[in-house]
């Protein structure tokens, strides 16, 4: 599939920040938040990932498509491995809530939050800034990013491991609720032509062309890449901020 300017942007901006990954690292740990919590504090990832819950509620999970860098490293694996992924998307469920109640745990007996470090553990602002933390930062990349790509297929990462995932998932569940405009996926089913190219070409190895027949484009792993309707010759899915047109809905969009 040739790619489109959107699709070559949103692809410099993941490498961009994989490459930055080693600096930020920290600020993105589900460890370091519950060391942090023990003592009370609020540190950078807490901060981090209450700011990715609040942007899913008008972006759903974009960061994962357009930021995040673990995307960039596991799209960058495609060109070696490109099977799709394994089912299993409850798996990171399992990881969360029981991580979620540690730090609810630790919180409290903390008595509370009293104190704000967003640079918390790490060396003037940098996240792998000596032999430990660059031990550290190798294992997660190769044991949790890179090893279930090759071994589980696309983006298993963000399928079954990542923590961050269900704060934005649960955005989403949120946004949908209330209805408000939101970064969206809209299709005109009357225009596809059934050439499996969007459910193909879907780095999150989603049933895309069965969303546009059931007129239902919203799916809790969709990471609002774009990559489905900038790769639709026909025109029949597209990427867009608005709320929800239940006419559109009428005439075969969703």
């Amino acid at each position: 599939m040739k790619m489109n300017s959107r699709q070559k942007i949103r692809k410099g901006l993941i490498l961009f920040s994989f490459f930055l990954f080693p600096a930020f690292f920290y600020y993105l740990s589900p460890v370091l938040i519950i060391l942090a919590s023990a003592q009370g504090i609020i540190n950078g990832s807490f901060l981090v990932f209450s700011l990715l819950f609040l942007s899913s509620l008008l972006f759903g999970r974009a960061y994962c498509g357009w930021v995040c860098p673990g995307s960039g490293c596991q799209e960058a694996i495609f060109m070696a491995q490109n099977k799709k992924v394994l089912k299993g998307d409850l798996v990171k469920w399992f990881i969360w809530v029981p991580w979620i109640g540690v730090i609810t745990f630790l919180a409290v007996r903390a008595g509370g939050y009293h104190q704000v470090d967003f640079f918390y553990e790490t060396t003037h602002g940098f996240s792998v800034a000596n032999l430990q933390a660059l031990i550290i930062y190798l294992f997660i990349l190769l044991v949790l990013i890179v090893f279930p790509a090759f071994l589980f297929g696309r983006r298993s990462f963000c399928h079954h491991l990542c923590w961050m995932a269900p704060f934005m998932i649960i955005g989403r569940a949120i946004r949908n609720r209330v209805q408000w405009p939101s970064l969206r996926l809209f299709a005109d089913k009357e225009k596809c032509m059934n050439c499996h190219t969007c459910s193909d070409n879907c780095p999150m190895s989603l049933p895309v062309e069965m969303m546009v027949r059931s007129n239902k484009m919203e799916h809790t792993e969709c990471i609002l890449c774009g990559t489905c309707a900038d790769g639709c010759h026909e025109g029949v899915i597209t990427l867009g901020f608005r709320q929800r047109n239940k006419n559109l809905e009428n005439t075969g969009c969703s």
